[in-house]
């Protein structure tokens, strides 16, 4: 068994490199590792603050947007309240004038039929009188001409009779009024 121990002994270990080996590798990682550094990190670095800047620049782009359709929805907002204002207002003003008009029209209605009413009662009263005064004429020449029968001689050419038939007349008259107003 000893033997076996010595014979390892003299054989490298296959685990640890050889020394010339570990030089050149050291060398060989050094040239890539500068050559990493002076030529692929600045273009990486290059590459990685582009898209930061873009990244950036569409966040700023993004945010001015977002501003902007702010401002534009407050504005939106803002005509469409002015014009709600402006449509309520003109409600009210149509009403009011409606009113008016209305008023208008009925005040006119109004003093129309209290002119017809006027006209009415001018020509009842009008003709009133003429059926009255051509009454009191038919029922004067009817009392003439009959006390001229009862009398047996014409009375009809007498201003004398004829003011007593219209004193006759008169005095039925005032007693058919005050038999209408209550007072005997």
């Amino acid at each position: 068994m000893n033997t076996v121990l010595i014979v390892a002994a003299e054989e490298p270990n296959p685990l640890i490199p050889a020394s010339y080996d570990i030089l050149w590798g050291s060398v060989s990682f050094f040239i890539l590792l500068a050559m990493f550094w002076k030529f692929v990190l600045p273009r990486f670095n290059q590459l990685v603050a582009e898209r930061a800047e873009r990244i950036e620049g569409g966040i700023e782009r993004a945010k001015v947007m977002q501003a902007e359709a702010a401002r534009t929805r407050d504005a939106y907002s803002a005509q469409l309240e002015a014009a709600n204002k402006e449509a309520a207002s003109i409600r009210t003003s149509a009403q009011s004038e409606g009113e008016q008009i209305i008023a208008a029209a009925r005040a006119e209605a109004t003093t129309q039929a209290a002119a017809v009413t006027a006209r009415a009662d001018a020509q009842i009263q009008a003709e009133r009188a003429a059926a009255v005064g051509s009454l009191q004429r038919d029922v004067g020449d009817l009392a003439v001409q009959l006390a001229s029968r009862i009398v047996g001689e014409s009375l009809a050419d007498d201003a004398r009779a004829r003011a007593t038939v219209d004193r006759f007349i008169a005095e039925l008259e005032a007693n058919a009024s005050a038999q209408g107003s209550g007072t005997p």
